[in-house]
């Protein structure tokens, strides 16, 4: 049984990104989208020019605290799970994280994102906390069916929409 990464979020969080389970690269790292391949911070980076990516020489630490500057939160819909490998389709026995404590723990939240369909399959859990839910297209390298250019716009228009940009 392999375990997930603490969330990554303070009481300023106002858009909590979800993803599914970190995989083999992020659990080794112990840092959310650890993979070098996988675009979430360089997304992110797109939205924000100011802040550092994966392609700069920037710390997993640097880079945390420059997105709870942003007031964007980070964690996974399982909790441990069996997984053979990084995909998705491979979670087995899948434990889901506890969202109950989520308004407590992020007064300021605003609303939820499920990065790809994996995360959103959950998404009536977070419905359940009365806050807009949204469904992004995956950063993972897994999802290279979309343009880079067709999920960040994706993500900018959820990100103006709670006046992140």
């Amino acid at each position: 049984m392999l375990t997930g990464l603490a969330p990554l979020i303070d009481s300023h969080t106002r858009l909590l990104i979800l993803g599914s389970f970190p995989g083999v690269a992020s659990l080794a790292s112990q840092q959310y989208y650890g993979h070098p391949q996988n675009s979430f911070w360089k997304m992110l980076h797109a939205i924000w020019p100011d802040g550092p990516s994966m392609a700069v020489d920037s710390s997993y630490q640097n880079r945390s605290k420059w997105l709870l500057s942003k007031r964007v939160g980070l964690w996974d819909v399982y909790a441990a799970c069996e997984r053979a490998g990084s995909l998705d389709s491979a979670i087995r026995n899948a434990k889901l994280n506890d969202f109950s404590s989520l308004k407590m723990r992020c007064p300021k939240l605003q609303a939820i994102a499920h990065n790809g369909g994996e995360s959103f399959r959950h998404s009536r859990h977070t419905v359940s906390l009365g806050l807009p839910v949204f469904k992004l297209p995956s950063t993972s390298p897994a999802n290279a069916s979309m343009s880079f250019e067709r999920k960040l716009a994706a993500w900018r228009e959820v990100f103006d929409a709670q006046g992140l940009v």
